[in-house]
């Protein structure tokens, strides 16, 4: 079980960055745009999540004395759990895109078993996971709102700097 739940707790978070690498790589320019707005929303929700955490400052569970820590973990501040929030801001960027939802409503359900195991091994508290998921809504929510915007410059910036570092690639027909 603790195998299960560490790898659950650590390693799960990579398929979030994975995936939208590889939909980059691999897709139209339309879904190209809204797998940068759910990355975009991802980020700005790890922001947010700092943010919250430098302003209250609320102790892991082993740092209380609580349980047993099951998981290295340095003795930050727990709320809202950054874990989570960069997977469900992402799910939830990807759940407003009609073309995507399947893919952000896969995600938000591989955050469910995230936060059991990241409240199993002791690093963090069931509200940690309630804060994580208002964040991730509110993340999704703002860049979702302020997409006509925002994207259009960001998807130009982006898109010059993937094609002149990855041209190679791209002029061999490796990558789109």
């Amino acid at each position: 079980m603790l195998f299960i739940a560490r790898l659950l707790a650590r390693d799960v978070i990579w398929l979030v960055p994975v995936g939208l690498v590889f939909g980059w790589l691999t897709r139209a320019d339309t879904i190209r745009r809204k797998l940068l707005e759910s990355a975009l929303a991802g980020l700005f929700g790890v922001l947010i999540a700092g943010v919250l955490g430098s302003l209250w400052y609320h102790p892991r569970p082993f740092a209380m004395g609580l349980g047993t820590q099951f998981l290295p973990h340095a003795a930050d501040a727990s709320f809202p759990s950054d874990h989570l929030t960069l997977i469900w801001s992402v799910a939830f960027s990807l759940v407003l895109h009609p073309g995507l939802r399947r893919a952000g409503i896969c995600l938000a359900v591989l955050g469910l078993p995230v936060a059991w195991a990241r409240i199993y091994l002791g690093v963090h508290f069931p509200l940690d996971m309630v804060g994580a998921a208002i964040v991730s809504v509110a993340s999704s929510s703002i860049l979702f709102a302020n997409q006509g915007w925002l994207m259009p410059p960001a998807f130009a910036w982006v898109s010059r700097l993937y094609r002149r570092l990855l041209a190679p690639l791209i002029v061999r027909g490796w990558i789109t």
